[in-house]
């Protein structure tokens, strides 16, 4: 399953830094407005020690960890709804994202120029945010204009949809992003929302306010708090370095921060969270492996993930939790204690199951 998540924010609040470190993609970084006009790409692994463990049990010859694809986009301007900055090329790089990553400059730093001049979280928020919901407003503008003459003609289907329609305008006009609204949003699924999509925040900090963060960092927390968002501190710059340093140094580097992570792994973590991805397991001596699927997703759809013809030829799932794998040793440890399961198609596959699918071939 590939879904993606757009890293997004101000121009010179340190998103392609972020991306260079997350990703190792190379992207351009640089200290002007709209260094980045085409959206850098990157696929990045997800951080999962369950891999390890499972792999060391089973001796599997390779691990293949599940991903996340994140996309570094452009620097927002103000007036980017009416065209300003890269404008309407800036939001349609957006819609095509799944989630939205908000990188907030929460650093001090004379050397690199904010666009505003100075370092306020909460106003830099307002400004990309105001920027989606204008452009939200103005798309479903010309959708209440199109259904109220629908709805002229008195069809009942046209009346709903043209009250929808003016129900979501209210709400976007009120100040709301469309993720807020209490109505059917699957209705305007092919806008694209802006405003829909679910949003973390990044608070780009220096390496001095690590692990905690800043004054800024907390009072872009509290914002977060208020919209029931989550922040992630991360010194972009410092993880960047990291990123260059030998496997066998970082660990050393990050216990002289006093972290016991890198930021870079807690993002990752969180952006896969807020896409709503779960990972399922599957091990053995060729590979031990995650696939990814949406919480909720049934057996037979998760089958999917790993061959069409596992789908189509369902006849029963046998499932292990990962915990019971690990403390029995092995999977016919694990049988011969009564913990295997087989569940049929409808069983929604949870995260962290270690499963092996019966089929029809």
């Amino acid at each position: 399953m590939s879904l993606a998540a757009g890293i997004v924010g101000l121009p010179n609040v340190g998103k392609s830094t972020l991306f260079n470190a997350v990703s190792g993609a190379g992207a351009a970084v640089a200290n002007y407005a709209f260094a980045t006009i085409e959206p850098n790409v990157g696929t990045v692994p997800v951080p999962d020690p369950r891999l390890t463990a499972l792999a060391r049990l089973s001796r599997s010859a390779r691990v293949v960890p599940a991903t996340v694809e994140l996309v570094d986009i452009a620097g927002l301007a103000q007036g980017a709804s009416v065209g300003e900055g890269l404008g309407n090329r800036f939001l349609a790089q957006i819609r095509e994202v799944d989630a939205l990553v908000h990188v907030v400059r929460c650093f001090e730093d004379e050397n690199i120029a904010h666009v505003y001049d100075t370092i306020e979280p909460v106003r830099d928020v307002e400004i990309v945010e105001t920027e989606l919901l204008l452009a939200d407003l103005e798309q479903v503008g010309r959708r209440v204009d199109r259904t109220a003459r629908t709805a002229r003609a008195g069809d009942r289907n046209a009346r709903e949809a043209a009250e929808l329609a003016a129900a979501l305008h209210a709400h976007l006009a009120s100040g709301n992003p469309a993720r807020t609204f209490e109505g059917d949003l699957d209705a305007f699924r092919d806008f694209g929302l802006l405003t829909a999509k679910p949003v973390l925040y990044v608070a780009n900090v220096g390496e001095s306010d690590l692990p905690d963060g800043n004054e800024h960092a907390l009072a872009l927390r509290a914002l977060a708090e208020k919209q029931g968002n989550e922040v992630i501190a991360v010194a972009a710059e410092t993880e960047a370095q990291i990123t260059e340093l030998p496997p066998q140094e970082r660990g050393e580097f990050l216990a002289a921060l006093d972290l016991e992570q890198s930021g870079l792994d807690r993002l990752v973590a969180a952006a896969f969270r807020l896409l709503g991805l779960i990972t399922f397991l599957t091990t053995g001596p060729k590979e031990t492996r995650a696939w990814t699927v949406r919480a909720g997703t049934p057996a037979p759809a998760a089958a999917r993930e790993i061959h069409s013809d596992i789908e189509r030829g369902f006849i029963r799932v046998e499932v292990i939790e990962f915990d019971d794998w690990v403390a029995f040793g092995s999977e016919q440890a694990v049988k011969e204690a009564g913990r295997l399961r087989v569940e049929g198609r409808d069983y929604a596959i949870k995260d962290g199951d270690v499963v092996h699918y019966r089929f029809n071939v």
